[in-house]
């Protein structure tokens, strides 16, 4: 009780006054609204909709989906009875009460997550596609039993699943979806018991999600990525199916998707949560939306269409060279749809082939391939785009431009990068570096960001080499949650142990660190960048980092400056998170030989010698270090590099790491030699700024 009580405190240190008020007629509605549950509204449409997406079964390939849907790391068949409210991780189930007083938060009811992930229906555009592609009645049988049984389990405002507006607004454009691709209209007009199913009970359901869409919306500190889903699910619907309310709701939803790709974005496309994971999430709320309008002849601004590519580039230089993202900030493995035609699927990739249509920039085509392999047209893009995006998408010329250093300053995003061809291999060989001065996250309580202030992480040959860990959980699990959002989870300066900004709740942050980049520059022969965050002022400490990248020798340097100013000693820690499948080596107590079984090149790390050393993998006590979280719900030891040392009031502190990236064959003593001549070389050159 006493840690729900300090969860609403901290909540509502949140919260400005006019959120407070919209809070508590929330809080009215809730109670009003308990007298609607069940409800059962007469809809009756003058017309069915004939499809907007041009989807011809025949000119697609044929796709088999498999029936055992993954579902985190459970999966569950759609071919047997689907109990809606049960959570298949624990074996609880969420009670069948008014949703709005479902507990998700403390798990006695199992994890909401796992629920609402099968409630998404992403499943049934698969059903539809198998349908119109192979004419066989069965799958059909099998999209109307489901739906039926759905709708049966799941009435107006009763139950877990109509608790969150972000999963009502998934399922609509998953209908939306599915209608045009079983062009349900027509196919009414020849089968009475499905036109019956159609009248008599989908669009009654759909009716009701889009009026419960319309009344709860994410306002003010909630408005993140939830606000866009309410958004986009709204609008597409009625711009589809001609509801009394439909034209409003369609004005509602394109205003609010004009004013959200502009604030939720900076000027140059970047996501203001600061969860690279969620990018491709957020980004098919955005496209979907967009061909809808194209479709319904209410197209979006030219300032929103410009931004979308803007959006689409960001992920074109965020992708290593095998489509591996940095994966800063919170992941869910969420997707808006899932019409994937071969495994895994790459949804990111995807996008980038929508953006090669919209821009016709060859780049995104190149992009959205394995280096050298021919770029092809997945089924996503088909639905939306059909054979016309497909020829354009083929008409795009073929090239295969090699990628430099990416600074997104002004976000706090930089990508310093090395690619090359190895003649001998006809090989991309890539050394790829992502390093994090960006903000925690976005609005007050930055939900989706972890306290990883001027991280990084390192991929060779598109091999995870220095990792971010992941994410594992939200809401349930709360020892797991409070690690891997932490600053030691991170390969970052964590001091005393303590995280750079207040975790007040599992998605609630407060005391948000201040960045600052100091300088940054790239040329032919290194990147370099400087900066700063005041994350420890509670503590009287102050971190800087320093990173300069130099192409020539395949050489990363790491100069921390750490600063006590308060009048009592503190731990200083230097976290090096490795990827899971990266073997280790210790040649001394500061250096390590970092290896990968697939890729010809290994890494040699050099730890500042003032600096006491141990290896952790797994370790669950005297605290948890050394995880891996691949997924939602995925957990796996790693290696961790924990490097220490304490510091005393009034010291000031400089701490140099090295990285030098180096084919197998080079002797790795001699390697390891030569790290220190480097960084005395470059520095000098470069007067690194201490500020």
């Amino acid at each position: 009780m006493s840690k729900n009580y300090t969860w609403l405190y901290n909540r509502l240190r949140s919260m400005s006054l006019p959120e407070m008020i919209f809070r508590m007629r929330q809080f009215v509605q809730k109670k009003t609204e308990r007298s609607s549950m069940g409800w059962q509204p007469l809809v009756r449409l003058a017309r069915l909709p004939e499809p907007i997406l041009p989807f011809d079964p025949n000119q697609t390939p044929a796709v088999t989906f498999a029936t055992e849907q993954p579902i985190f790391r459970h999966t569950i068949d759609i071919n047997q009875s689907i109990d809606w409210h049960l959570d298949v991780s624990t074996g609880l189930r969420f009670p069948k009460t008014y949703a709005k007083d479902a507990d998700v938060r403390s798990g006695r009811n199992g994890s909401a997550k796992y629920v609402w992930e099968i409630n998404r229906l992403l499943f049934l555009p698969q059903l539809a596609v198998q349908y119109r592609q192979t004419g066989d009645r069965k799958f059909l049988t099998q999209f109307v039993a489901i739906s039926r049984s759905w709708f049966a389990e799941n009435p107006y405002l009763t139950g877990v699943n109509w608790y969150s507006n972000i999963e009502v607004n998934i399922r609509l454009i998953n209908w939306f979806i599915s209608w045009n691709i079983l062009d349900a209209s027509a196919l009414a007009e020849t089968d009475p018991d499905f036109k019956s199913f159609v009248e008599l009970q989908w669009l009654p359901v759909i009716y009701q999600h889009c009026v419960y869409s319309h009344k709860n919306p994410s306002l003010y500190s909630s408005a993140n990525n939830h606000l866009i889903s309410e958004y986009a699910g709204l609008f597409i619907a009625a711009s589809f199916w001609e509801f009394p309310e439909s034209a409003t709701w369609r004005a509602y939803g394109k205003s609010g998707l004009e004013r959200e790709m502009l604030r939720q974005h900076s000027r140059n496309g970047v996501n203001r949560e600061e969860a690279a994971e969620y990018i491709q999430f957020i980004t098919d709320f955005f496209l979907i939306p967009y061909v809808v309008g194209e479709r319904t002849g209410n197209p979006f601004s030219l300032a929103y269409d410009g931004h979308l590519i803007k959006v689409l580039r960001y992920i074109a230089q965020f992708l290593d060279c095998q489509g591996t993202f940095p994966r800063y900030g919170d992941e869910d493995d969420g997707r808006v749809l899932l019409l994937d035609d071969c495994h895994p699927h790459n949804n990111f990739k995807s996008l980038l082939r929508s953006g090669a249509i919209l821009s016709r920039d060859p780049l995104f085509k190149q992009l959205s391939a394995e280096w050298g392999k021919s770029p092809r047209f997945d089924l996503k893009n088909y639905v939306l785009f059909g054979q016309a995006g497909q020829a354009i998408f083929e008409s795009i010329p073929t090239q295969y431009d090699l990628l430099g250093s990416t600074f997104y300053e002004d976000e706090g995003h930089f990508i310093l990068r090395k690619q090359e061809i190895d003649d001998n291999l006809g090989q991309l060989r890539e050394i790829y570096i992502h390093a994090d001065a960006a903000p925690l996250g976005f609005l007050s309580i930055a939900a989706h960001g972890h306290a990883d202030a001027l991280s990084f992480l390192m991929h060779v040959d598109g091999q995870v080499f220095l990792a971010d860990p992941g994410t594992y959980s939200y809401q349930t699990d709360p020892e797991w949650r409070n690690y891997f959002v932490s600053t030691r989870a991170h390969n970052t300066v964590c001091i005393d142990g303590q995280n750079q900004a207040h975790q007040a709740g599992a998605l609630l942050w407060l005391d948000h660190y201040e960045t600052q980049t100091l300088s940054a520059r790239t040329t032919s022969e290194f990147d370099q960048l400087s900066a700063v965050h005041n994350g420890y002022k509670h503590l009287n400490c102050r971190h800087q980092r320093t990173f300069l990248f130099d192409r020539t020798s395949d050489v990363l340097t790491l100069t921390d400056v750490v600063e006590n100013y308060g009048k009592q000693s503190r731990l200083v820690e230097v976290m090096f998170h490795l990827g899971p499948d990266i073997q280790l080596d210790v040649t001394s107590q500061n250096t390590f030989i970092l290896t990968h079984p697939d890729t010809t090149r290994e890494v040699v790390l050099a730890v500042s010698p003032e600096l006491q050393t141990e290896v952790v993998t797994g370790q669950i006590e005297p605290a948890r270090l050394g995880w891996y979280s691949d997924g939602f719900y995925q957990l796996q030891p790693t290696t961790t590099i924990r490097a220490f040392m304490t510091i005393e009031p009034g010291q000031l502190i400089t701490l140099t790491h090295q990285a030098m990236i180096y084919s197998i064959s080079s002797p790795a003593i001699q390697v390891s030699n030569q790290l220190t001549h480097q960084f005395a070389s470059l520095s000098n050159h470069l007067k690194l700024p201490i500020s």
